[in-house]
């Protein structure tokens, strides 16, 4: 709250005074350290003014407000100080602020005033010599997108997902970008989910490797069905996807469908492609849900069938050991006038008739598939 409170102290000034030097961002920071700002440059026309050079976000907006054009501000997980002066500037409001500066944010839209607020989450598959019940199989960052009418302030977070190849790729297509901070948002936007769509299929190897190891037949020594904890480890990882995706649909679908103020209606048609895209990975993160699902069932069940087998071989070798056991017992017996006691071939009889016993019993077994 108190963090809120400061916010919103520096936010007043600046609205009512939008031409103070911005003192507050250079200040707060330790000059050793190095800038939380990766990027920060105007665009007039579709292109990028000074290429090359990266200017403080004052002075691009004084150059946005005496000649028009946008700034664009790319952050890389700012402290709350060095995100302070930037919130001070452009008039951020302070819940929208803390979302950005702390991360762990669900995937949304939200206005504030004139300036919308979208929290994407980046998804990275890690490569893996061989998925264990350890593997870390998809790594999660976060992209916060301000988006005003003049402005676009990205703020990542997380090791990957730099928007650096995008920002020039972006740069390239004047046409597009001319049509203003919009254009970014959405090429963000589109950049996220072509990284979910290629996350997809790299999972979809993983799944489709651990279910031929479940139905395929078991290796000497290994259990039968495979490794139940890799089959655990790879929903969890797709669960982690799943909280990616699925919270992100309503925002597409709002910014593909709904009239906005900041979002051109050019940009709007570009947005329905990407919520489509959007759709057909939700999909699929489902399908791997329920899939994972009804493979880990029938890993259980390989196993219970395994242990039904096991237990009949057991009841079998019993059966034929309680014929020996039952004849001995008998033939045990310590009194005199027992029958055929003194039976010149009664004891090889007795010994060839267990063993003819048994042998009909194991082949009778044997037949019926119990041993």
């Amino acid at each position: 709250m108190s963090m809120i409170r400061d916010l919103r102290e520096a936010v007043r000034p600046s609205l009512r005074k939008s031409n103070a030097p911005y003192s507050t961002y250079d200040a707060t920071r330790d000059p050793s350290a190095s800038s939380a700002v990766v990027d920060c440059a105007v665009y007039r026309d579709g292109k990028r003014l000074d290429s090359g050079t990266c200017q403080t976000p004052h002075e691009a907006m004084l150059r946005v407000r005496e000649g028009g054009g946008f700034a664009w501000i790319g952050l890389h997980e700012p402290t709350e100080a060095e995100f302070a002066g930037i919130a001070a500037e452009f008039g951020l409001h302070p819940l929208a602020v803390e979302d950005a500066v702390h991360a762990h944010q669900r995937p949304k839209l939200e206005r504030y005033d004139d300036t919308l607020f979208t929290v994407f989450k980046t998804i990275h598959y890690v490569e893996h010599a061989e998925l264990t019940a350890t593997s870390e199989v998809v790594e999660t960052g976060e992209v916060m997108c301000f988006t005003g009418r003049n402005f676009v302030i990205t703020v990542r977070h997380g090791g990957k997902g730099s928007l650096r190849a995008l920002r020039h790729g972006l740069q390239k297509d004047v046409e597009l970008l001319a049509k203003g901070p919009s254009a970014v948002l959405h090429a963000i936007a589109d950049h996220v989910v072509d990284g979910y769509i290629a996350v997809a299929a790299a999972v979809q190897d993983d799944i489709d490797e651990v279910e031929i190891d479940v139905f395929s037949a078991p290796s000497k020594g290994s259990p039968r069905g495979g490794d139940a904890g890799r089959i655990y480890q790879l929903k969890r990882e797709v669960l982690e996807f799943k909280r990616a995706v699925s919270p992100l649909l309503r925002p597409m679908q709002l910014l593909s469908e709904r009239p906005m103020r900041l979002v051109d209606p050019d940009i709007q048609k570009y947005f329905r492609d990407v919520a489509d895209h959007l759709a057909r990975v939700h999909e699929e993160v489902i399908g791997f849900d329920e899939l994972l699902n009804s493979i880990l069932q029938a890993n259980l069940a390989q196993a219970t069938v395994a242990q039904n087998e096991d237990m009949r071989k057991i009841t079998s070798w019993a059966a034929i050991i309680a014929v020996p056991t039952a004849v001995c017992g008998v033939y045990g017996m310590n009194f005199d006038h027992m029958p055929e006691l003194h039976w010149r071939y009664g004891y090889p009889m007795v010994l060839t008739g267990i063993v003819g016993i048994c042998l009909a019993i194991h082949r009778t077994l044997k037949r019926n598939g119990w041993l």
